[in-house]
């Protein structure tokens, strides 16, 4: 089985639909016995056109079983400020301002109710099959000898025994530790220029959103590489 495991994608619908383009491509030339596409988490906020990344999202999902989408703390912190209009929350401290935007929605945090007013909006404006999409994400993924999360994992804990908030939000205890883990964890949630391959770990986190660049590792039996899309 060939794997892609792709990187944070921050609102970045263009560099997503390049690097669905050139995964496409390679699946039709080399054709593979079989393939998966995973999402690493952090569909939402930062980047220009989050909106154009859950649309694309939801549709590839409904195509092919193949693609997998895992959630990643942006993608939870917009559900929970869907739930609960609060000025302290990730999505409206950190990039949530784009995301409204891309639903053609200003997010005005200068007072309570000027936030419970854009929340409103926000919620007329937001399709709800983008809301069962982010709820129904996934927090890890196991193929082999790779594990998928977006951020990492408590180390010496069980791959099975993950708390979600460490798949989601782990770092400092995850990335200094450097003994090997049960399977070699793919991740992203912390962003480097390049990607980092190391022998317990792999992050395909680019900082797309700024960088204008996507990774991706691909898996496909001996053979590891990496594949980056630009804008």
């Amino acid at each position: 089985m060939r794997i892609y495991a792709m990187g944070d994608v921050h609102g970045r619908a263009d560099l997503l639909k390049l690097m669905h383009e050139q995964i496409e491509a390679e699946i039709a030339r080399d054709r593979p016995a079989d393939w998966r596409i995973i999402h690493l988490g952090d569909y939402v906020d930062r980047g220009p056109d989050s909106k154009a990344v859950l649309d694309f999202l939801v549709a590839a999902h409904r195509r092919d079983e193949r693609i997998i989408s895992l959630a990643g703390n942006h993608d939870v912190g917009f559900l929970e400020f869907l739930d609960k209009p609060d000025p302290a929350t990730l999505f409206a401290r950190f990039g949530g301002a784009e995301t409204a935007r891309s639903y053609g929605v200003t997010l005005d945090s200068g007072s309570l109710a000027a936030l419970r007013e854009s929340h409103s909006a926000l919620m007329d404006a937001v399709d709800d099959s983008h809301v069962a999409f982010l709820r129904a994400r996934p927090f890890s993924t196991a193929m082999g000898d790779f594990f998928f999360c977006h951020a990492g994992i408590r180390p010496e804990v069980a791959l099975d025994k993950q708390a979600a908030e460490d798949l989601i939000w782990i770092r400092a205890d995850f990335l200094d530790y450097r003994a090997l883990h049960p399977k070699i964890i793919v991740h992203g949630h912390t962003p480097f220029a390049e990607p980092e391959i190391l022998p317990n770990r792999v992050n395909v986190d680019t900082l797309a959103y700024r960088s204008g660049v996507l990774t991706a590792l691909v898996v496909d039996g001996a053979e590891k590489r990496m594949l980056s899309v630009r804008a």
